[in-house]
């Protein structure tokens, strides 16, 4: 199902595109619904993220939506009862996470070239610049994410008990996770590992990965308290 695409972008900027994965099922919320279509604001979370990523300052050429084939028809229910007319293109998602950005990817066979940002779809607060900066840093670097240092203390844990960890050399990864779209294509051609937690981790095995100051507020709507914390940055 294709909701066609998309914003020009910048025509002296390398191609921009985004892939938004949005497989989850709500079981953490204990929600009726599935956490990208709970209402933020009045709006699913999902209309949200996507607003971020179709905001003209950053030049995505096309938004693609990735979700569960299931969830097609109340996506499209949905986008008709909130007037939803951004650009993007609806693709099916696999039975993992690795599995429904590789479905994403594959719908961009057709580009040559550009910079690919993969970003949750239940990550709606995600400021414009930690998105710019993202993409900026992987036209220089080739791979880059957005990441925060912990606040709180951290420990390792070994058979004989804990042990401190420099906190100040450890950091929260968060999205989006942007790519050269030709070293994204390569990682997605060797296969599905366990070890597998994001596309940095997909990656890393071919080049390295850059990192770029995320921000505190692009939380992952993950849990009941998530959405009450989104709802008041949001207000």
């Amino acid at each position: 199902m294709a909701l066609s695409s998309a914003a020009a972008s910048a025509p002296t900027q390398t191609p921009r595109f985004a892939i938004l994965v949005a497989g989850g099922s709500g079981t953490r919320m204990g929600a009726d619904r599935p956490k990208q279509f709970l209402e933020l604001r009045g709006e699913p979370v999902l209309l949200h993220t996507l607003r971020r990523f179709s905001e003209a300052a950053l030049g995505v050429q096309e938004c693609i939506v990735v979700l569960p084939a299931a969830q097609f028809e109340t996506w499209q229910q949905l986008c008709t009862l909130h007037h939803i007319k951004l650009p993007h293109t609806v693709v099916a998602g696999g039975e993992s996470r690795w599995a429904s950005v590789r479905n994403g990817l594959a719908h961009l066979n057709a580009q040559p070239a550009g910079i690919i940002a993969v970003h949750d779809g239940v990550r709606p607060l995600t400021p414009l610049s930690v998105i710019e900066a993202t993409y900026a840093a992987a036209a220089v670097h080739g791979a880059a994410i957005a990441a925060v240092t912990p606040k709180d203390s951290v420990r390792g844990l070994s058979k004989e008990g804990s042990y401190a960890l420099d906190r100040s050399r450890l950091r929260l990864v968060q999205t989006p996770q942007c790519f050269e779209l030709g070293l994204l294509r390569r990682a997605y051609q060797l296969p599905e590992l366990s070890t597998f937690t994001d596309d940095a981790s997909v990656v890393e095995d071919l080049h390295s990965i850059h990192i770029v100051p995320g921000d505190y507020r692009n939380l992952k709507i993950t849990t009941p308290e998530d959405l009450l914390l989104a709802e008041a940055l949001l207000g």
